[in-house]
């Protein structure tokens, strides 16, 4: 599928599942094609907290955050928030999260996500240039806490770690998810290890951010390496039966 298709039906996909009067609400429409990892920092202060609730739509992923009880419905897309609208009081749910349990869990995998990501790339662009790992180590922990993007010290290390370390750190936040937490232990486990290799990372690398539950004790698990992604179809016990790319 071409990139305009995919994003074309990924914007009808949204369409539907918003109501029609659906619209941004103005104290959040400087949000609006901003960085996911930056944005997110700014929700939490301005009283915002993440709910359990995440879809996967298209090629983007629709996450709702709650502050008392007004609930909006926000778009990411390519590292940004593409859409931020209004949603029902009862789409947000009863649970959620804050910034400390967020960043707790972040600052628990940051060492073994930055090995994994700083490989990856080293052995993509074949650089292994010191001066560019410590560049692109202070982007991608400056992302992975929720730091404001450093655009006076930019170089081209620091801005390739920013956005991996954007990436990791909204993986880890859908992998550490209510939902997610729902699959058996067993299942989790054995598709994480299973995508390592799968994508030629470092044990730990890979995180299930999506799932479906197949019936009959299978769930269909999306795995997050970095950037890429991949399925795995696994049972409740942790056999796994499939992997492929998404």
């Amino acid at each position: 599928m071409s990139r305009p298709l995919a994003c074309a039906l990924s914007t009808l996909m949204l369409a539907a599942a918003l109501p029609a009067t659906a619209q941004t609400p103005s104290s959040l429409k400087d949000l609006v094609g901003a960085r996911a990892g930056q944005a997110e920092g700014e929700l939490n202060r301005r009283g915002y907290q993440t709910t359990n609730r995440s879809e996967v739509v298209g090629d983007g992923r629709m996450t709702y955050w709650r502050r008392g009880d007004d609930c909006v419905l926000i778009l990411t897309r390519d590292g940004r928030y593409a859409s931020i609208n209004q949603a029902g009081r009862s789409e947000c749910g009863s649970g959620g999260s804050d910034r400390s349990n967020a960043t707790a869990i972040a600052a628990g995998v940051a060492i073994i996500g930055l090995a994994a990501a700083i490989a990856a790339h080293n052995n993509r662009h074949r650089d292994a240039d010191a001066d560019h790992d410590r560049e692109y180590q202070r982007g991608y922990e400056a992302a992975l806490h929720g730091a404001d993007y450093d655009a006076r010290h930019e170089t081209e290390g620091y801005h390739e770690g920013f956005l991996a370390g954007e990436d990791e750190g909204q993986n880890r936040r859908h992998a550490t998810s209510g939902w997610m937490q729902n699959v058996p232990y067993a299942a989790r486990q054995a598709c994480s290890r299973r995508a390592d290799a799968f994508q030629n990372r470092p044990d730990g690398s890979s995180v299930p951010i999506g799932v479906r539950d197949l019936g009959r004790g299978d769930y269909e698990l999306t795995m997050a390496t970095g950037s890429y992604r991949s399925r795995c179809v696994v049972s409740a016990s942790g056999d796994v039966r499939a992997m492929e790319p998404y």
